[in-house]
């Protein structure tokens, strides 16, 4: 069994369609930028300001990694490990330009390879108002397990989703 301090040590993960990158720090403000104009971060009110902040901070148990199709920008993927015996997707957004191209579902399938020698779940949150996100997740094997009411933002919930490895 590798030990969980592993997870997610490489600077750079290369998947078939894209490959991953732990140096956001020249792309940061390009996605805290990308990502209030599509949802859910739009309908939450968030503000690049903030998105910056939180791609910025620094927080050993957070991975974040740019999503790279060729050498463009295609989105970004933030994973909080260890938690609740498995890793957390706090973020993950493909930008519109590349969506449809199988690029989440490769990365949802890289995580969970990734995963699955030292936890026993994947977990994520989706808000109540996005279905195609939550459509995303199911195809893959998730499950919801319980409501967030108001989590975020009042008059929106967020619906736990876990994935048994």
């Amino acid at each position: 069994m590798r030990d969980n301090r592993n997870l997610f040590s490489k600077s750079r993960y290369i998947l078939s369609s894209c490959h991953l990158d732990s140096r956001v720090a020249e792309i940061t403000m390009k996605a805290a930028e990308a990502l209030p104009r599509i949802d859910p971060w739009r309908t939450l009110g968030y503000r690049s300001e903030s998105l910056e902040k939180y791609l910025r901070q620094d927080d050993p148990n957070l991975y974040r990694f740019s999503v790279c199709n060729s050498e463009n920008l295609a989105g970004i993927v933030c994973i909080r490990s260890p938690w609740l015996m498995g890793p957390f997707i706090e973020l993950l957004a493909i930008f519109p330009a590349f969506q449809g191209r199988g690029l989440g579902g490769e990365i949802v399938a890289w995580l969970e390879m990734e995963a699955q020698l030292t936890s026993k779940n994947i977990w994520t949150t989706v808000s109540s108002f996005n279905e195609s996100a939550a459509s995303f997740y199911r195809k893959r094997g998730f499950f919801p397990v319980g409501w967030l009411r108001d989590l975020i933002r009042p008059g929106f919930d967020e619906n736990l989703l876990r994935k048994v490895l």
